[in-house]
C-alpha cells in the first residue's frame, strides 16, 4: 500500500490557515482493493483526512488532479479515462468543505476552552476522554484520530480495562489505518490519568509506543508489577524501578520522547528511573506505528481505568504537566466559566462536543456525502475524519494552487469534456485564468 502526493494547496478557513492534499492510495494486487484518492487538511499540527472518495475501476482511472480553492469554494479538477479516452471534469466539494469548516471549528472552541483553563495547547494533537462508540471506538475530541478498544468498559472520561486482551490501540503513525503522525518517531508527549484496581500475578502493561505490528518491540512504555512497583519498559526491555504505586489511587503518568532517542517516563511529573537513549527509527529500520492503552497483546490481564490521555506532537517541561495535571483535576471536580457556548466541556470530560459539531445531517448517515460519475450514476462517499500527518510541512504561501503532478481524482457533480490527456495542462490554465478574473 503506497501513497502518492497528487495535489497540494494552501487556504485559509475559518480564520486558520491550513494545507489540503490529495494522495492516491495504491494497494498492492495481493490485497484486491482498488486505488483510491483520500483528501487531508492540516494546520501544521494537527491533521483529518476524508476519503476514499474517488475508486479506480479497470475502465475508469484517475491520471491526474488538482485542487482549487476560491471565493470560498473548494473544487477539485481531474483527468479520468481509459488508455484510449480520457474525461476532465471540475467537481465542487461542497460537503467536504462544510466537514472542514466544521472540524476546524471544534479545533477552536477546544482550544479556547483548555487555553481558558491554562492548559497547554502548543501542539496538542489529540485528546481522547469521554466521547466513544459501540465501546468499541474511542473517539478523538479534536476528531482526527480514534482509538480503537477491546474487551473493555465505557466509565466517564475513559474506559476500564479488565482480563485477557483488554487495552486500547491508538494507531497514530499506521498505514494501514491512513494515518501518518510522523513526528511520533521523533518527539512526543503522551500523558494520561490512570487507576489500578487489582495487582496481576506479572508484570502488565498500562500505557507504551510500539514498532510497527509484527515486530513486537515496545519502544519506550509503563508497567506495573506485581510487587506493586513501577516498570519502565524501553526497547523493549523491563526494568522494575524504586517507586511503588497504591491500589484505588489516581496517577498521572507520561511517556515522552525527545530527539528521536532520549525516552523518559514520568508519573505525577516525577522522572520514573532514568532518561534512557533510545535506537532511533533510522538504526530500528521500523518506526511508532501506535500507542497501546490500558493493556497489550499477550498480557494475561488488566484490571485498570484510564482517562483523559493527551497526545503532544513535542515535549512538555515540569510545569506544563503539572499544570495539566492540577487544573484539569479541578475541572473534573467542579464547572468552570465556559468558552463560547462550550457549556461543561469537563465533567464529563468534553461531554458536550457533539454540540459542537455543527456538520448537517445527511440522509445517507454521519459523514457521508453523495457525487455522480462521469455516467451520471450516484454513488456514497465516506468522508472520515480519522487522519495522518506526514511532517512539519512549510505554508507554500498564500491561498492558491501549488500543484504537483501525481495521480489522483474524485467523482462530484461537475461537467466533463473528454478527449485526450494533453487537454488537463490546457484546461487547468484556464480554470486557473477564470478564477482569477475578477
Amino acid at each position: 500500500k503506497l501513497a502518492y502526493v497528487g495535489a497540494l494547496i494552501t487556504a485559509t478557513i475559518e480564520e486558520r490557515k491550513v494545507m489540503l492534499y490529495t494522495q492516491k492510495v495504491r494497494h498492492s494486487p495481493e490485497e484486491n482493493e482498488p486505488n483510491a484518492l483520500h483528501l487531508w487538511v492540516t494546520d501544521n499540527n494537527r491533521t483529518f483526512h476524508f476519503g476514499p472518495f474517488s475508486v479506480d475501476s479497470a475502465e475508469n482511472k484517475t491520471f491526474a488532479n488538482t485542487l482549487l480553492y476560491s471565493d470560498g469554494e473548494l473544487y477539485l479538477l481531474q483527468q479520468r479515462g481509459s488508455t484510449t479516452s480520457t474525461a476532465v471534469s471540475l467537481a465542487r466539494l461542497t460537503e467536504e468543505l462544510s466537514k472542514i469548516k466544521s472540524v476546524l471549528s471544534t479545533w477552536k472552541k477546544l482550544d479556547a476552552f483548555f487555553s481558558e483553563s491554562s492548559i497547554p495547547t502548543a501542539g496538542l494533537v489529540g485528546f481522547l476522554s469521554d466521547a466513544a462508540s459501540d465501546d468499541v471506538t474511542w473517539i478523538d475530541e479534536y476528531r482526527c484520530l480514534n482509538a480503537s478498544v477491546t474487551k473493555a468498559a465505557k466509565v466517564e472520561n475513559g474506559f476500564k480495562f479488565k482480563g485477557p486482551g483488554s487495552g486500547a490501540t491508538w494507531p497514530v503513525n499506521s498505514w494501514l489505518d491512513n494515518n501518518q503522525y510522523g513526528f511520533v518517531n521523533h518527539g512526543f508527549t503522551l500523558v494520561a490519568m490512570v487507576t489500578i484496581h487489582q495487582a496481576s500475578k506479572e508484570s502488565t502493561s498500562l500505557l507504551g509506543a510500539s514498532l510497527w505490528e509484527g515486530q513486537g518491540t515496545k519502544i519506550i512504555g509503563l508497567s506495573y508489577g506485581m510487587n506493586k512497583t513501577w516498570e519502565t519498559v524501553v526497547d523493549g526491555k523491563t526494568t522494575a524501578q524504586d517507586r511503588t504505586w497504591e491500589l484505588g489511587r489516581e496517577y498521572q503518568v507520561a511517556l515522552m520522547l525527545q530527539g528521536g532517542n532520549k525516552g523518559s517516563v514520568y508519573v505525577n511529573g516525577k522522572l520514573v528511573g532514568n532518561l534512557e537513549t533510545i535506537r532511533t527509527p533510522e538504526e530500528q529500520g521500523v518506526e511508532i506505528s501506535h500507542f497501546y492503552i490500558g493493556g497489550d497483546e499477550g498480557d494475561s490481564g488488566s484490571d485498570v481505568t484510564v482517562k483523559n490521555v493527551f497526545l503532544y506532537n513535542r515535549p512538555l517541561s515540569s510545569t506544563e504537566m503539572s499544570a495539566l495535571r492540577d487544573k484539569f483535576t479541578i475541572l473534573e471536580r467542579g464547572p468552570e466559566p465556559q468558552v463560547g457556548g462550550a457549556s461543561q466541556l469537563i465533567g464529563p470530560a468534553v461531554s458536550a462536543l457533539s454540540g459542537l459539531e455543527e456538520t448537517p445531517a445527511d440522509p445517507m448517515g454521519p459523514d457521508t456525502s453523495r457525487s455522480r460519475t462521469e455516467g451520471g450514476e450516484a454513488q456514497g462517499r465516506t468522508a472520515t475524519t480519522q487522519d495522518a500527518l506526514t511532517g512539519k510541512l512549510p505554508y507554500a504561501g498564500s491561498e492558491g494552487t501549488a500543484r504537483e503532478a501525481g495521480d489522483g481524482g474524485a467523482n462530484g457533480d461537475s461537467s466533463s469534456v473528454y478527449g485526450s490527456g494533453m487537454l488537463l495542462p490546457l484546461l487547468l490554465l484556464l480554470g486557473l485564468w477564470e478564477f482569477a478574473a475578477p
